[in-house]
């Protein structure tokens, strides 16, 4: 590992941005499977891009990968092909609904692990070719906290935990929050209710969820928004259809695109501050140790 750490870190010292803008690395998770979170994860990023950003969706969910399934899409390469360098980064990159970038799941995230220093700059050299040709990657990752999942929560520079106001969903959600804290990591997590009846019910979930944090973690985890449960979202996922362009005006669909206008008012997505991927790969690096 102690290899793989040095070697990364040699190829990352000399990537030279060439002056492009960043790009921001989001990890959405939940504490539990069932709570809607690859929905949320592909319907956010195809929002983000209705409002002029480029997205990227790195499906990182190991068991149960499903990205493409939501767009009727059948995978022919993933991230595996990627890190047994038969394909480049851009070969793995395929089109989804509305011309969505993404990047299928499949069994490379637990190569990912145990990669030969040679294996691992050729992963490094590939992902940093992201940096600027979108605005945002999206890592969606499995439910709870495997190996995989924790490395993408640290390395990210934001992580989005979906939950419902079910009390099982909220107490998973909360579960997962404390265990990345108890390990001494310091994560910007922000918290997504999905399938609310209203705003008043995705209000009090959130600040449950918020208050124990404070009270016991000593953390902030604010809200990003609501998403209303609505007939329409199973309704899409039928048809492999995503919700917001299958029944734009649904109410899962408006509180969705709500969402993340107030997302993008909150947060400069496009700061030369930002670490961007090349960022992404130095935490990435530091956990390979």
């Amino acid at each position: 590992m102690k290899d793989q750490a040095e070697g990364l870190r040699n190829l990352v010292q000399i990537q030279n941005d060439k002056g492009t803008k960043t790009t921001r690395i989001i990890t959405v998770t939940s504490g539990k499977g069932g709570v809607g979170k690859s929905n949320v994860t592909l319907n956010f990023a195809l929002a983000l891009q209705s409002q002029g950003y480029k997205v990227l969706v790195f499906d990182a969910d190991l068991g149960l990968a499903n990205i493409d399934v939501l767009m009727g899409i059948s995978s022919k390469y993933n991230l595996y092909h990627l890190l047994k360098k038969e394909k480049t980064i851009w070969e793995i990159i395929q089109k989804g609904s509305n011309d969505l970038d993404f990047i299928a799941g499949g069994s490379g995230f637990n190569d990912l692990l145990r990669l030969t220093e040679d294996e691992l700059d050729y992963f490094a050299e590939q992902v940093m070719q992201l940096n600027g040709y979108v605005d945002f990657i999206i890592f969606d990752t499995g439910a709870g906290l495997s190996k995989e999942t924790l490395k993408f929560i640290l390395a990210a520079e934001e992580t989005f935990v979906v939950t419902t106001p079910e009390p099982t969903s909220i107490t998973d959600a909360y579960a997962i929050i404390k265990m990345v804290n108890s390990m001494g990591h310091d994560v910007s997590f922000k918290l997504i209710i999905n399938r609310v009846t209203d705003r008043k019910e995705g209000k009090q979930t959130a600040d449950k969820i918020a208050l124990v944090a404070k009270q016991f973690l000593g953390i902030q985890v604010p809200t990003l928004g609501f998403v209303e449960d609505d007939v329409s979202v199973s309704k899409a996922v039928k048809k492999q259809v995503p919700f917001t362009i299958a029944f734009p005006n649904s109410l899962a669909a408006r509180s969705l695109q709500s969402l993340v206008v107030d997302y993008i008012k909150g947060y400069h997505v496009v700061d030369t501050s930002s670490p961007g991927v090349k960022g992404f790969l130095n935490k990435m690096m530091r956990l390979l140790k």
